[in-house]
């Protein structure tokens, strides 16, 4: 199974908007490069794409979410899914 999220460009946009966690930290969990968030948060990237949850999703938690905001240095990791699927 992937360690990315489901939809990165979708959930980076939610996570800009939505957290303070760092560009080096929405990157490493989106499996972006650092520029490509800046670009999101300056409007020039993804600016036709709707933010995705990842909360809502079972992706991401909010503790997980304040350990990063609280350390910088902190990566993110991807929840454990409840759901298991076959590999493709």
């Amino acid at each position: 199974m992937s360690n990315a999220p489901l939809m990165p460009k979708a959930t980076a946009v939610w996570l800009v908007d939505n957290t303070a966690l760092s560009f080096d930290q929405i990157a490493d969990f989106c499996k972006l490069h650092p520029l490509e968030v800046k670009g999101i948060a300056d409007g020039e990237v993804a600016a036709g794409i709707k933010g995705h949850d990842p909360i809502t999703s079972g992706q991401l938690t909010r503790e997980e979410i304040a350990k990063g905001e609280a350390d910088a240095d902190y990566r993110l990791t991807l929840a454990k899914s409840k759901v298991v699927l076959p590999e493709v």
